[in-house]
């Protein structure tokens, strides 16, 4: 397909009729929504449902694989997206890709739903890994379409998209937690099924009336050699995959180890490319060379907050006391305290920046406070931790730990997928998405080794050195600021 120019997009799509915004924005923040609600539905009772035993329902996974599947399985999302916005690009168009990744991702939960194997686990988390990948950084780049970049409205939409995202994710381990926990782990993937159901029902009945021709471009098409070439490509691939597996070459313990390696070996290759790039001048690797230290700090504020979905969810089911107030809790509602402090909060430190203006502080200390408040959020579990294994500590800990995180969230998250576009350089722009969603791929498959190690050392001491980690890493930043800030290069 030919380029499509911005302006006909715009032309293409009703301007107003959704909170005075264009239509299109009701499709993706439902669309969305129901997406987030089913992987995050998912996600909250996973971990649960592989190490409990399979007499109760569950896979009978030791916790300590069961930790490192999921963290392998975060980092593999993550790493999937490069795929999706690459078959965006040269193939599909982001509308396209996102309505796929939908039908990929419900059929995932499908799998799920139907009480199975290992092997049928391992089905249905490729083909959600393939969803995932497909529409997470798709659906976000079709918002981009609906209005130019001079619209006010822009940055209002944005927010209004990611409302929907924490709405989703807030509600999910309520409903599908409860399903899970309290009567059927298969009932509740069921229920994430029915919610990418619901989100593909939304995006495919209102995509035409709504969106035009949004996200119907294809910048970059792909030849018909390059497509033949790629498919043959991807078909080896899955043989070679499929034999190693069956071989016993593949077990579960050589697949976390090689994804650990990847996600650490492929931001490393993409800063080599970049540094000796005879495309990137002096003043974008100086750029180049002051992202490298905020890299490092997201991939360590990620490693944190991403273990809130596996080692205290593990906490909140075996350490916590499931009672508050007389009210009977979940372990798996916990997962909902994350977007649920976003949802208070971020409006909040929005004014906070909008009325520092000018005084608001840099990047960098932006970066320094995320990790130092993340470690802050494992140092404050070394308490609890203090008891004993065999106490069962109060919930409002975990509580206390989450909003500690989230706080990070905002003063990191927000600003740093800006910050990667600004800094990248020009001839490297279309992948800095990418390296942004790498800081969390490398995060969870360092999780993967590192949060082995729970089981094995007090946890006084696990958290405690992390924690510890963070704060020192925060500070480090926070003292080569001003460095930092020099070789940006006049980028804010």
């Amino acid at each position: 397909m030919a380029s499509i120019d911005n302006e006909s997009i715009i032309k293409s799509v009703p301007q107003k009729g959704f909170f005075g915004h264009p239509r299109g924005l009701f499709t993706l923040f439902f669309t969305e929504f129901w997406e987030r609600f089913s992987y995050y539905g998912m996600r909250a009772i996973l971990l649960y449902y592989l190490y409990t035993e399979t007499v109760n329902g569950g896979l009978g996974f030791d916790k300590g694989t069961a930790v490192a599947i999921m963290s392998i399985y975060g980092s593999l999302v993550y790493m999937s997206s490069i795929i999706g916005g690459w078959l965006a690009d040269r193939v599909f168009g982001t509308a396209n890709t996102v309505f796929y990744g939908g039908i990929f991702i419900m059929f995932g939960h499908v799998a799920l739903a139907y009480p199975g194997s290992a092997t049928a686990f391992y089905i249905s988390m490729a083909l959600i890994i393939i969803g995932t990948g497909l529409l997470k950084p798709n659906v976000s780049s079709v918002v981009g379409d609906l209005y130019t970049k001079e619209d006010p409205r822009r940055d209002s939409g944005f927010s209004i998209f990611y409302m929907g995202i924490n709405l989703g994710g807030l509600l999910a381990p309520l409903i599908v937690g409860t399903l899970g926990q309290k009567y059927n782990y298969h009932l509740g993937f069921g229920a994430a099924a029915v919610g990418m159901l619901l989100g593909l029902i939304v995006f495919a009945l209102t995509r035409k009336k709504n969106l035009g021709i949004a996200g119907s471009n294809v910048p970059n098409p792909l030849s018909k050699k390059s497509a033949i070439g790629t498919g043959i490509g991807v078909i080896i691939v899955a043989i070679a995959a499929i034999i190693a597996v069956q071989t016993g070459v593949l077990t579960i313990n050589r697949f976390i180890n090689l994804v650990s390696i990847l996600g650490i070996l492929i931001p490393i290759v993409y800063f080599i490319i970049m540094f000796t790039s005879k495309k990137a001048d002096k003043t974008e690797k100086s750029r180049l060379a002051a992202y490298v230290p905020l890299f490092i700090a997201a991939v360590m504020f990620w490693a944190i907050q991403e273990q809130g979905a596996t080692i205290l969810a593990l906490y909140a089911d075996e350490r916590t006391r499931l009672s508050l107030g007389g009210l009977e809790l979940q372990s798996s509602w916990f997962q909902s305290l994350n977007p649920l402090f976003i949802v208070i909060f971020a409006p909040i430190f929005a004014w906070l920046w909008m009325k520092l203006g000018k005084r608001q502080p840099s990047t960098p200390v932006k970066f320094s406070i995320g990790i130092i408040l993340a470690g802050l959020s494992f140092i404050i579990m070394v308490f609890p931790a203090m008891q004993g294994k065999e106490a069962l500590v109060s919930p409002l800990w975990l509580v206390l730990s989450f909003l500690l995180v989230v706080l990070g969230e905002l003063c990191l998250s927000p600003v740093g997928l800006s910050v990667t576009t600004k800094l990248a350089p020009a001839a490297f722009s279309a992948q800095t998405m990418s390296m942004w969603f790498l800081t969390n791929a490398a995060a969870q498959a360092i999780n993967a080794q590192v949060a082995g190690l729970f089981d094995k050392i007090p946890e006084t001491i696990y958290f405690g050195t992390i924690g510890l980690i963070s704060i020192v890493l925060g500070g480090i930043l926070l003292l080569i600021s001003p460095i930092i800030k020099r070789a940006m290069k006049g980028v804010l």
